[in-house]
């Protein structure tokens, strides 16, 4: 395996090597790839700049310039670079956005209009997307059940593609991307042309990366001191393939854009976090690369389409996609119950979920007054939900919602705006019966009641649950001058319960507890407010976002006190809703100086609270500061940072603790001409001191895997263009 392993290595990289140094030098390069970039640069800010003029919610921007600096290959992980926004981590291959302490289906990524639906329920599942191809990102903090529906009461993540270039031409890039501290070897190879009133990209990218290392020889599980032999993590190798096609068409007022993708990713499982930890499993195996049981499959295909046309007064567009989300988790077969054979194809198959998704979003804008905007809209989504394997955690559904809105905004002059809407959302979630004969046997032959067998032998009732809710926003957004902002904004927002919080019941592995749902749960609901102020002038940037927010129905897996009759099943963790409150702040300021310096800090802090039983939730992000300092001169750019964690002492139960920890993270650009077009050349260390410290958002928390060791990353990216007629 290591072998073939190798040489699909090798020969990718070749063909990448090729794609860097001969296509560029032999592309005629008329036009200045420079001038380009800037002007990119000068369409990104002003992109940022109409945003938060047109919106009462903060949004922070970032583009390309932005993502390439920070770049790690995931892009979650990228974006933790933005106060507020976490990265929920398992190991080095699955990452899952949060947002404010927010996370799960409390978060909506969309790209190219259409929302991303995976398996967003669960920590251990990540965003399946290409990094390498997200072109600028806007981030909403806070609630957007109005725009996007009730799955984005906690903010969105909006992937959006970048302007197409004015001139014909045919156009390209190709990345290699490598890091030590996983063995990372990748790359990614773009294709485009622009002709007249088309527009078009194919991209293709790979990322291979071994068992990666952390600073520590042991961990430990409820007191079992479990060995790392030479500091790596045994079976977390993995790999990520990806191949997306994009193309759009402009003509007077009508515009369309067709794009497909598919992301597949296979990572191993770290066997000490997975089951029933055994230090016989951690022995080294001599191979850093392999893959073996337990593991992850995940394979994600995405089509969607935007129709749209401008008339005079109105603008109006179509999106609609379709996705299928298959994940499977692979595990040597292993049944709790003697009486249960192992299937006859796929014994090791442990979970599979297979999610399709059909989606529908029309909006419609008026700007018939001279002081008034007003937009329309119609969400419709349809899902499909199959399961298989030797395990169960969650049964099959079938989910249908739909919601209307109206958003009007209020304009009397350049320097004030009144905007405010309501949207009302129904849906319907049809959740299938699920008896499990294996257990029912075993609880007979342990002598159990029959009340007790009955309760138990149904892991799923049949639930046909109805949900509707309304959610609405007011908010003010006041530009005295050009050199002050202020935004408020107060809005209620609501969340369908998803079919884990009502019908999940079962061993879920790695959280090593019976989880279990509650087919009685309403909807969350809850008021949110916001604020943001922006100070800009002569080099200097302030940027303040308080917030808070009431929830009266939280829903969070509790620990009940009930013992499972599952076997090593241990306590049952019941969805329940409790009445829970967020409050905190983001912070950035930053200063040019001496020409060529720059200073930012960027700070954030998270408090909530679980009125109920007065503790606070758990996955609760602690208090963060970057301080940065970077240093630009032509066609060098480079950064020195010290990030410092605060302790998270303020846990929920069965939750540990978290020490603070002080990292320092190095980097540097250069913009190298050759052959008429400038290589771009990255150099970065991530944890440079190789410090031990612990994500208090990671899977791997509880077992107590520290983060990452020491990492060196290179990324050279090589754009390439010519000009056609």
């Amino acid at each position: 395996m290591e072998k073939f392993v190798t040489v699909i290595c090798t020969g990718y990289i070749r063909i990448m090597l090729i794609s860097v140094f001969a296509i560029p030098v032999n592309a005629q390069v008329t036009d200045s790839v420079k001038i380009i970039t800037l002007d990119e640069v000068v369409v990104s800010s002003s992109y940022k700049k109409t945003n938060n003029l047109n919106s009462a919610q903060h949004i922070d921007v970032v583009d390309e310039t932005f993502l390439r600096e920070y770049f790690t290959g995931n892009l979650t992980q990228t974006l933790e670079y933005i106060p507020g926004v976490h990265s929920m981590d398992i190991g080095s291959g699955f990452s899952k956005p949060m947002i404010r302490g927010m996370g799960f289906n409390r978060i909506s990524v969309t790209e190219n209009g259409i929302k991303q639906e995976g398996q967003q329920w669960g920590a251990d599942h990540g965003l399946e997307m290409d990094a390498f191809g997200v072109g600028r990102v806007s981030i909403r903090k806070g609630p957007a059940s109005l725009l996007y529906g009730s799955d984005a009461m906690g903010g969105t993540i909006e992937i959006t593609q970048i302007p197409s270039p004015s001139e014909n031409r045919f156009f390209g890039e190709s990345a290699l991307l490598g890091k030590s501290v996983n063995g990372t070897l990748g790359g990614s190879l773009m294709l485009g042309l622009k002709k007249n009133a088309w527009y078009m990209k194919l991209r293709f990218s790979e990322q291979y990366f071994s068992d990666y290392r952390v600073p520590t020889d042991t961990v430990v599980y409820l007191t079992q001191r479990l060995p790392i032999e030479g500091g790596r993590l045994k079976n977390t190798a993995g790999f990520e393939r990806d191949l997306s096609w994009y193309s759009d068409y402009r003509k007077g007022p009508y515009y369309t854009s067709f794009a497909v993708s598919n992301a597949y990713q296979k990572v191993g499982f770290f066997t000490g976090a997975h089951g029933i930890p055994d230090a016989s499993r951690l022995k080294n195996d001599e191979n850093s690369r392999n893959i073996e049981l337990p593991y992850s499959t995940v394979n994600h295909l995405k089509i969607t389409s935007r129709q749209q046309y401008a008339w005079d007064k109105f603008f109006g567009y179509w999106d609609i996609g379709f996705q299928n989300n298959l994940r499977e988790e692979w595990s040597r077969f292993h049944t709790h119950y003697g009486t249960q054979e192992p299937p006859a194809y796929n014994a090791d198959k442990e979970l599979e979920f297979s999610l399709n998704t059909f989606s529908s979003s029309v909006k419609m804008k008026t700007f018939r007054f001279e002081r008034w905007e007003h937009t329309a809209g119609w969400d419709l989504q349809y899902q499909q939900n199959h399961i298989a394997g030797y395990s169960f955690l969650l049964p099959e559904y079938n989910r249908f919602t739909t919601g209307l809105l109206w958003l009007s905004t209020y304009r009397p002059n350049q320097k004030f705006s009144v905007s405010g809407g309501i949207r009302y959302d129904y849906g319907r979630l049809d959740i299938s019966a699920f008896r499990d004969v294996y257990l029912e046997n075993y609880l007979i032959e342990q002598g159990y009641d029959s009340n007790m067998i009955e309760s138990y032998q149904w892991r799923s009732y049949s639930v046909d649950r109805k949900f509707g809710d309304f959610s609405g926003s007011l908010g003010i957004v006041w530009n005295p001058d050009n050199i002050h902002l202020v935004k408020v904004n107060i809005g209620r927002s609501f969340r369908l319960p998803g079919a884990n919080e009502l019908a999940s019941n079962g061993v879920h592995h790695g959280t090593f507890r019976h989880e279990q749902g509650d087919a009685s749960l309403d909807s969350e609901q809850g008021w949110q407010l916001d604020a943001s102020y922006i100070y800009e002038h002569k080099g200097i940037h302030l940027t303040v976002t308080p917030f808070g927010s009431w929830f009266n129905n939280y829903i969070y897996l509790k620990p009940t006190g009930e013992w499972s009759i599952l076997p090593h099943a241990g306590q049952i963790y019941r969805y329940t809703g409790a009445k829970v409150i967020f409050a905190g702040a983001e912070v950035e300021f930053d200063i040019d100086f001496f020409r060529c310096f720059n200073y930012r800090l960027a700070g954030e802090y998270v408090y909530n609270l679980n009125l109920d039983e007065n503790i606070p939730l758990p996955f609760s992000p602690p208090a963060s500061i970057r301080n940065t300092l970077t240093w630009k001169y032509k066609y060098v750019r480079a950064h020195t940072e010290w990030q410092n964690i605060a302790s998270q002492n303020r846990v929920s139960r069965n939750e540990d603790v978290t020490p603070g920890a002080n990292l320092w993270n190095i980097g540097a650009t250069v913009n190298i001409p050759v052959g008429g077009i400038d290589v771009e050349i990255t150099l970065s260390a991530q944890n440079l001191l190789d410090t031990k410290y612990y994500n208090h958002l990671s899977f791997y928390r509880k077992v107590e895997i520290p983060e990452p060791g020491r990492n060196f990353q290179l990324l050279i990216i090589v754009p390439f263009k010519s000009k056609i007629k």
